[in-house]
């Protein structure tokens, strides 16, 4: 596909939740909407590359559905973390057979938190699957990423919705949020409690990168999903395909983007 136009899309993290953005690319993509990068943390990150190495929004969601990603992690014997991640290397091994960023179709930037440094780090050669694992390394359940002596976890805690790769390469920057949280009017538990607070956390760092994009879709209420909830993929999809068709409907520029794309 080519465009008049360089469309950067940025995907941010949100477990489970983040397959609401392949339901976004498919109605993107079902609209002459093609990226001509992508960037994303965590679970954007995986979509990323998922969808830059060419499979479709579907097959995407096909393969995290069967494979059941959680199953391929493992206790860590250590202090650091709960969980490793080093058993999902075959996974990614399988469906991303070349590691290495030249290897993908569309470029890609992938953002994890360096986290002796304090900083975000943005990967967009080498290895790819490395960068990925880091991206969705969550502090505290799962043991660092050791990439080249400096260890990251998931980029979400610094940045987690990375738009920054896209100024001054992009003509048009879509951001795309799936942990929209509606109004809560009764906690009923901790649980509820905390796992609001860090919603509301990551969104914080979400919305002070929204003036960024031209175009910012949140699909509505995915907050309600737990992260790990994988019973709910499909669920999750169609919301993510829904809203962004309708929010593609309902924004005219947005629809005149795709129709300005072509079919090599």
């Amino acid at each position: 596909m080519k465009s008049d136009k360089k469309i950067g899309i940025a995907f941010s993290g949100g477990g489970v939740r983040g397959i609401a953005h392949l339901g976004v690319l498919k109605a993107l993509n079902e609209n002459g909407i093609f990226p001509t990068q992508v960037s994303g943390s965590s679970a954007g990150a995986i979509v990323g590359a998922m969808y830059c190495s060419g499979y479709d929004p579907e097959e995407i969601m096909d393969i995290i559905v069967k494979t059941n990603y959680f199953k391929f992690m493992r206790p860590a014997i250590s202090w650091t973390g709960i969980l490793k991640m080093g058993s999902v290397l075959q996974l990614y091994e399988m469906y991303l057979p070349v590691n290495n960023f030249s290897s993908l179709k569309t470029p890609l930037i992938v953002a994890a938190t360096d986290i002796k440094r304090g900083k975000v780090a943005y990967f967009s050669e080498g290895n790819l699957i490395e960068p990925i694992m880091a991206s969705s390394c969550i502090p505290g359940m799962f043991d660092p990423i050791e990439i080249e002596g400096n260890f990251y976890v998931d980029g979400g805690v610094l940045n987690n919705l990375p738009v920054e790769p896209h100024e001054g390469v992009c003509d048009v920057v879509i951001g795309v949020n799936c942990n929209h949280l509606p109004v809560e009017h009764n906690i009923k538990n901790i649980k509820n409690l905390i796992e609001r607070t860090i919603i509301m956390s990551m969104n914080y760092n979400v919305y002070s990168r929204k003036s960024k994009c031209d175009f910012f879709i949140e699909p509505k209420g995915l907050a309600k999903y737990g992260v790990f909830d994988i019973k709910k993929a499909r669920e999750i999809f169609d919301a993510g395909y829904q809203y962004a068709t309708e929010f593609i409907n309902s924004h005219q520029e947005l629809k005149d983007l795709g129709q300005s794309t072509v079919k090599l």
